[in-house]
């Protein structure tokens, strides 16, 4: 089969899979054997090419990821060489006449200017040399050039410049998903530091105060309490990782009780119910701590015990009742946190769910769900059951397994 013939193919694969998104995941080699006619099998080769050349792409445009993607973009296009720029130099040359690479910056200027296809001689001083004829395509991200693909020839072709512009619009789709990848990952980072944020410089007073009134009288519990303490923040704090299991967090939460306790006392009644089997699950970092933190504060809020006769009553005396539980509930875990606090009027809380609670008013809580529903799906936000002076009730499913999920 010609170039030519093979560029054609290209051109109606890549127009049928134009993301190429799926195939880089899905796709397998076919064997000849699998295929009918000869052009059935030129297709599928095509699409195979696509699926692997797509990978490196997600990366952006780096150097790398040109000389990963260069030799199956030529492929594709059935070309003598192929070249692959940003706008400042030539990120890698595949292919014959690798001489030429010295002129195409300049070449390629008026282009990284217009943003318009060029095609252009190469005048080549060396009669051996193939190269003859080229076509330059930009590679736009949101209306902006980042580079561009060059195609070479011995001759001028139109079919050879149709399909050098629909290649070139498929990597674009490679590089706007980099793009969106880069994007969920700052919008992650910002999220999980409006987390860090929440916890409350009083909750760090408090509990160093709390450690400190045990260096006299207990010193091996205040001893346990700074070991609890450092934990808690170097998890909190801890740099890497979009992910976490079930059981580092909940790790977490309990070092987090422990210093509350240290403050409250008996007043703090905990119950916590965790099958073992659903601990391997993974789930975004920070998830579960803030709706703990939540039904701590609620507790706190609502603790007010029954006065004695001819006492008045005392605020802030009674038990804080806090229930956690995680069970295992078939392909998903199912996690419920409960407290017996002031509860919550239901339309204040969906303005907050709504994100129309103010500054700081159910940072947590909106983070939360927005994050779950990012990761999981909209069937995998929060449910949360309130009213007020009846407590509040929050309820969150997480798959087992999801694809790209996973603990650090």
């Amino acid at each position: 089969m010609t170039g030519a013939g093979i560029a054609v193919i290209a051109l109606l694969a890549l127009l049928l899979f134009g993301t190429g998104f799926l195939l880089g995941r899905t796709a397998r080699p076919v064997r000849t054997s699998d295929v009918g006619t000869p052009v059935e099998h030129a297709t599928f080769e095509t699409l195979h090419t696509a699926s692997l050349a797509a990978p490196p792409l997600r990366a952006g445009l780096t150097e790398e990821s040109a000389r990963r993607s260069a030799r199956r973009l030529r492929s594709l296009l059935g070309t003598e060489a192929l070249c692959l720029t940003d706008r400042d130099r030539v990120l890698v040359w595949d292919g014959e006449g690798d001489h030429h690479g010295k002129e195409v910056m300049e070449q390629v200027e008026g282009l990284l200017a217009s943003g318009r296809d060029t095609a252009f001689h190469s005048d080549c001083g060396d009669l051996d040399c193939p190269l003859r004829w080229a076509v330059a395509v930009p590679l736009t991200v949101d209306h902006r050039v980042l580079g561009t693909l060059v195609a070479y020839a011995p001759r001028e072709s139109a079919v050879l410049a149709r399909a050098a512009g629909e290649v070139a619009r498929w990597v674009c789709v490679q590089l706007e998903l980099a793009e969106l990848d880069r994007s969920r990952t700052q919008i992650v980072e910002a999220e999980i530091k409006a987390l860090r944020a929440q916890i409350s410089p009083h909750f760090i007073f408090n509990s160093l105060a709390a450690i400190a009134s045990f260096v006299r009288t207990d010193p091996e519990r205040a001893r346990e309490l700074l070991l609890e303490f450092a934990d808690f923040t170097r998890y909190s704090f801890r740099r890497h990782g979009e992910f976490t299991t079930l059981a580092d967090e909940l790790h977490s939460i309990d070092q987090y009780l422990a210093l509350v306790r240290a403050r409250f006392g008996e007043r703090l009644s905990v119950t916590l119910q965790v099958a073992p089997e659903v601990l391997p699950v993974s789930l975004p970092f920070l998830c579960l701590q803030p709706l703990v933190e939540n039904a701590v504060k609620h507790g706190l809020e609502g603790a007010v015990t029954l006065p004695r006769p001819r006492d008045p009553v005392r605020a802030g005396d009674a038990p804080i009742r806090v229930t956690i539980s995680a069970l295992d509930a078939g392909a998903e875990a199912e996690v419920v946190i409960e407290d017996d606090g002031t509860g919550m009027d239901p339309e204040r809380l969906r303005r907050i769910l709504r994100g129309e609670g103010g500054a700081s008013t159910g940072i947590g809580l909106l983070n939360v769900d927005e994050r779950l529903r990012q990761v999981y799906g909209d069937d995998y936000g929060l449910v949360i059951e309130t009213g007020v002076g009846a407590g509040m009730k929050i309820t969150l499913r997480l798959p087992k397994y999801r694809a790209g999920v996973h603990g650090s």
